[in-house]
């Protein structure tokens, strides 16, 4: 279809005035967001804001430091009335529910190690969120996220933020070629977080000072046991903590407790060299110990594949790219070896540490910006 000549391609990439341009702005509450949703509003675009409402409200406000809670709701309808454009609060709790939180806690509970932010992002927030969209007549969707879309041969690209220190990409690998069609990410490009925060103060907004979340909204104070025996009350039952030969070393108060490549708080004292939890047997309620040597990995099974590539991920035998295995960790180089259309062996050139299941594995081009997508590590 021949674009409108009469009128070149706004900055969300539709031949039309921005005015006529609506985008949904999803917004947390924080400066991120916030700014997103100002700066399409002082271009000129039909912006309407909306925020999720993810789990109980009354306990939102007590709490602080984490999206979608209470104060953080009221900062984004602060936001919206400050710039003039409508906003919405939607009560998600039972899709939240359903589609995250509960499966962190079975995860868990089976000696996972899950990232609820993905799973939020794929199944509330780009799904239910995206639809809701789109029945508001957006043309598109906007967010916060550090995140680039880049229009290829092949149509939308997911990349890497410019600023490596704010890229959200391990977080976003399980986003759909159609929702890369939908969405935008217009702090993608900016160099840091003092540039982002130089355009809150500049369009005046209340929250450009406001710090930014760590915690996920929903476990206070990074307390992923607490929060996991509230809800699966009885759950967390004691057992042995055992060495690779299955002597017994100490006692432990419940699986959860412990994560892969964990070295402190075993409470086993007296040992010449250093012992890291390296391996969670929930069936045995077993939490198995070794040297650290014990922890390095070369061959990952990864499953539920969300492949960005330009041919299918399983019409070749074998892709020579990078991989991340944690959000805080850089890409390694890697061969990933199809072994159907979303299940693959990947296979480290160098082993890394404390690999776990639950966690993503991200695929990077070793050579550009670019994501190819990602599945998630199992055991086999």
């Amino acid at each position: 279809m021949a674009l409108d000549t009469k009128h070149p391609l706004n900055s969300l990439g539709f031949a039309k005035p921005p005015a006529e341009t609506r985008v949904v702005v999803a917004m947390s509450g924080g400066v991120d967001s916030s700014v997103v949703a100002a700066r399409l509003a002082d271009e000129g675009y039909d912006v309407v804001g909306v925020t999720l409402q993810l789990y109980d409200h009354g306990a939102a406000l007590a709490k602080k430091g984490a999206c979608c809670a209470g104060i953080d709701i009221h900062d984004a309808r602060r936001v919206a009335e400050e710039k003039g454009f409508p906003h919405y609060v939607l009560d998600y709790e039972n899709i939240f529910q359903d589609a995250v939180i509960d499966e962190f806690a079975d995860s868990y509970l089976a000696g996972a190690t899950p990232v609820p932010c993905i799973r939020c992002n794929e199944r509330v927030k780009f799904k239910d969120l995206l639809e809701t969209a789109k029945d508001l007549e957006a043309d598109c969707m906007a967010t916060g996220h550090y995140i680039q879309r880049k229009v290829g041969e092949n149509g939308p690209e997911l990349h890497s933020a410019e600023d490596a220190r704010r890229d959200q990409s391990y977080f976003l690998f399980s986003t759909t070629r159609d929702q890369l069609d939908y969405l935008r990410f217009p702090l993608g490009h900016l160099p840091n977080k003092d540039a982002t925060r130089a355009l809150a103060a500049e369009y005046g907004l209340s929250v450009a000072d406001k710090p930014d979340s760590q915690d996920i909204c929903f476990v206070p104070n990074g307390n992923y046991a607490q929060v996991i025996e509230k809800l699966r009350p009885g759950a967390a039952e004691p057992g042995d903590i055992v060495d690779q030969d299955g002597n017994v070393r100490g006692q432990h108060n419940g699986v959860i407790h412990y994560t892969i490549g964990q070295r402190r708080g075993l409470g086993i004292g007296g040992l010449a060299d250093p012992l890291y939890v390296v391996k969670l047997d929930v069936d045995k309620k077993q939490v198995v110990i070794g040297p650290k040597e014990m922890l390095s990995t070369r061959i990952i099974p990864v499953r539920e594949i969300n492949w960005l590539g330009d041919v299918p991920f399983d019409s070749k035998s074998e892709w020579n790219l990078s991989v991340k295995v944690r959000s805080t960790r850089p890409p390694r180089e890697a061969i990933i070896r199809p072994t159907g259309p979303t299940t693959a062996e990947v296979e480290l050139l160098t082993p890394e540490e404390g690999v776990s299941p639950g966690q993503a594995c991200v695929f990077y081009s070793p050579d550009s910006s670019r994501i190819f997508g990602g599945g998630w590590i199992w055991r086999g």
